[in-house]
């Protein structure tokens, strides 16, 4: 069913030429989908697959699982747990096998062809999977194991997997009326196509739409001699030799809005960041916004609930959204208060320095940046040299090698699908083979923004042998100047570990059944990777990894202590923008009028209601929310602090025991990344911990308390 019902792809109508279609048959052939795959660990042989093996690969994908379906279906045995839920779990896998690389492909290496691919691919995905939710004689199949269950003689983890099935025909239709089903089915479709439309909207405006060229050198007063010399590689390839381009991207965003003395320009470059896919243009994406909210709650509301976050919550460990408001409003009041605060700090700032102008978003970083020399001499680029992006992966390697004592081997011969994406084998402390990770660090044309972590496989079993993981993480981080290396901030340190977390998820997925091998609630999945990121900032940890590029010299104490003093500084922006974004998210998905006549205007009124300050505003604005529009995360982009405060808590199970690295704690909190599917997420969070999580560490680890 993971094949069915989770594989998000988007729909659109493309033209293929003639030469296009003879090319595809021609590719038919010798389609390496097709074939077993030979190569080292049966990784994708990425140099054999070429663009037109996609599209023939879907279709033989589709025909095949269509008719795994129909045996399924026509088996005249009564239905069992064998014939009808393993048959299920276990069906589709060339489909799983080919839409698991193009997925990721069209994520991180993308293009014009295959975004054309993308919405050819997605109505034919999108009528496979609703064809199947909605086939009557395989629900009935489905309903009638479920029924007798209990009867059975099923194991913890034969009954799961056939809830879970059952479960995901009903949110996907099968008990509606044919009627409206067949309202679902359009739904689906054009949410599919609206979906994909709103991400190359953001792609095209992000990557292609804007830039700011900067011809005077005088312009670039503040910045740093690496984040220069960067900008003048960007302009080589930009076509404006001899100037300075910076770009949405935020390793070049970040750096001048933190340092640049020219106020203006911050202003330019951050107003381009803001206005993406709201500048009325062929990728505005306000139009789609209407219609994605439309359609959700429309979809919502024939499903019995009464909106979409309704529909979407009611699977996670929230339940309600009532319930995610009161937490998100929980920690807004301590953040807001803290954030209005640094507004005031930082005022007084410009009034001293003679501005004459208010603090407006464009400043923040800025301003924030002196505050925080002042009050703690601390300044961002003191940190970076330390922070190599070859040291931060030798910090990764050490945490998991000191947790789960894995080793991490970089293979050059094993193919790629960019010549950046690394290889690397992973190893047990025995060392046996676990899986394989690619890791894709830069920004690039084709490459969409933030950071994620995906697979081309993920574990499964096949005939009772266990099939490893081949996974991926994407960043997009600073990239070398001259003969500097990569130097990170710290917060890319940070993503660079949860990234790593979500990888570690799915090495060490370990369930007998695809459906419930690492299916976990939307509020529950981002805390393998969040709980990585503590270790990122132990002074234990730093003194491992954290060495200077030039001269190898370890971190000094005073430096250490200068991050640990800092650690809550600017916290009400960070989790104040944060929760603005979240609480935007519930707000179009809680709407009793769906019919939303102006997205800026209801924007503006919903941060108007939460109480947002002018100096900042949500993380993401509505028309490059990519996480909720085209990501994933519907009514569900809180997860990430919900998750936070279930990391905290965790990460607490180690430090009381005095040892970051405690094996007994580690064994048991790897026992929850392998089984995380094997029950419900507060069942699974109990069994590691003993108790219930609390808040008060996050309130208190992020100086909100």
């Amino acid at each position: 069913m993971k094949k069915l019902l989770i594989i998000m792809f988007v729909s659109g109508v493309t033209l293929f030429s003639c030469t296009t279609r003879k090319k595809e048959i021609n590719a038919n052939m010798d389609n390496p989908f097709l074939k077993e795959w030979t190569t080292t660990f049966g990784v994708p042989p990425f140099d054999d697959i070429k663009e037109e093996h996609y599209v023939p690969g879907i279709e033989e994908g589709i025909k095949q699982h269509q008719a795994e379906i129909n045996a399924i279906v026509a088996d005249t045995e009564d239905p069992t747990f064998a014939n009808t839920i393993l048959a299920l779990d276990k069906s589709g896998q060339l489909l799983d096998k080919v839409s698991s690389v193009f997925g990721p492909i069209n994520s991180a290496n993308t293009n014009d062809s295959i975004q054309a691919m993308a919405r050819r691919i997605s109505p034919m995905m999108t009528k496979h999977r609703d064809g199947i939710s909605m086939n009557p004689e395989l629900f009935k199949k489905v309903k009638t194991v479920y029924d007798k269950r209990k009867e059975l003689g099923l194991d913890d983890q034969q009954l799961r997997v056939v809830e879970k099935i059952y479960q995901d025909f009903e949110r996907n239709g099968a008990n509606l009326t044919v009627e409206n089903q067949e309202k679902l089915k359009k739904i689906n479709e054009e949410l599919s196509s609206l979906t994909l439309k709103y991400g190359e909207n953001l792609l095209a405006e992000t990557n292609k739409n804007f830039k700011l060229v900067v011809e005077n050198e005088a312009d670039l007063k503040g910045l740093s001699a690496d984040v220069i010399t960067r900008a003048a590689a960007d302009a080589q390839k930009t076509g404006d030799s001899g100037k300075y381009v910076f770009t949405l991207a935020k390793p070049s965003m970040l750096p001048f809005l933190t340092y640049a003395q020219n106020r203006g320009l911050r202003e330019k470059l951050y107003r381009g960041y803001f206005m993406r896919g709201d500048n009325d243009n062929e990728f505005d994406n306000k139009e789609i916004i209407k219609k994605i909210v439309k359609l959700r709650d429309e979809r919502a509301k024939l499903h019995g609930f009464n909106n979409f976050a309704e529909y979407q919550i009611d699977i996670n460990m929230a339940k309600t959204p009532q319930a995610v408001y009161d937490f998100l409003l929980k920690m807004w009041s301590p953040a807001i208060k803290m954030a209005k605060q640094d507004v005031k700090e930082m005022q007084a700032i410009i009034d001293k320095e003679g501005g004459n102008f208010k603090l407006a978003s464009w400043d923040w970083w800025y301003y924030n940046e002196k505050l925080k020399m002042q009050k703690f001499e601390m300044d961002e680029n003191e940190v970076k040299p330390y922070f190599s992006l070859d040291n931060a992966k030798a910090g990764v390697f050490y945490v998991v090698e000191k947790l789960y004592g894995l080793k991490f081997i970089k293979r050059d011969d094993l193919p790629t699908y960019h010549t950046e994406a690394e290889a690397y084998e992973v190893q047990e402390a025995d060392g046996s083979f676990l899986g394989v990770l690619y890791m894709d660090f830069h920004p690039r044309d084709g490459k969409r923004v933030g950071a994620w972590s995906t697979s081309f496989r993920s574990a499964t079993y096949r005939n009772g042998e266990r099939i490893p993981t081949i996974g991926s993480i994407v960043m997009n981080f600073t990239r070398p100047a001259g003969d500097t290396p990569a130097l990170l901030s710290f917060d890319e340190v940070s993503t660079f570990f949860h990234e790593f977390g979500h990888a570690l998820h799915g090495l060490f997925a370990d369930g007998l059944y695809d459906r419930t091998a690492r299916s976990v609630p939307r509020d529950f999945v981002e805390l393998p990777a969040q709980i990585m990121e503590n270790w990122a900032s132990e002074p234990e940890v730093m003194k491992v990894y954290a060495k200077h590029y030039q001269t190898g010299e370890t971190i000094p104490d005073e430096l250490i202590e200068k991050m640990e003093k800092s650690g809550t500084f600017n916290q009400g922006f960070i989790t104040g923008e944060f929760i603005a974004a979240a609480y935007l998210d519930m707000d179009f998905h809680t709407t009793p009028n769906p019919e939303i006549a102006d997205v800026r205007e209801f924007e503006n009124q919903s941060m108007a209601k939460l109480g947002i300050i002018p100096e900042f505003i949500p993380r993401y604005r509505s028309t490059y929310f990519q996480h909720i529009f085209s990501g994933g995360y519907s009514a569900g982009y809180y997860v990430y602090l919900w998750a936070a405060v279930l990391d905290t808590d965790a990460f607490q199970a180690f430090k009381e025991t005095g040892d970051l690295f405690n094996p007994e704690v580690a064994a048991k909190f790897r026992e929850l990344l392998a089984k995380s599917g094997a029950a419900e997420g507060m069942d699974v969070y109990r069994k590691f911990r003993g108790k219930d999580p609390s808040i008060e560490p996050l309130l208190e680890k992020r100086g909100l308390k």
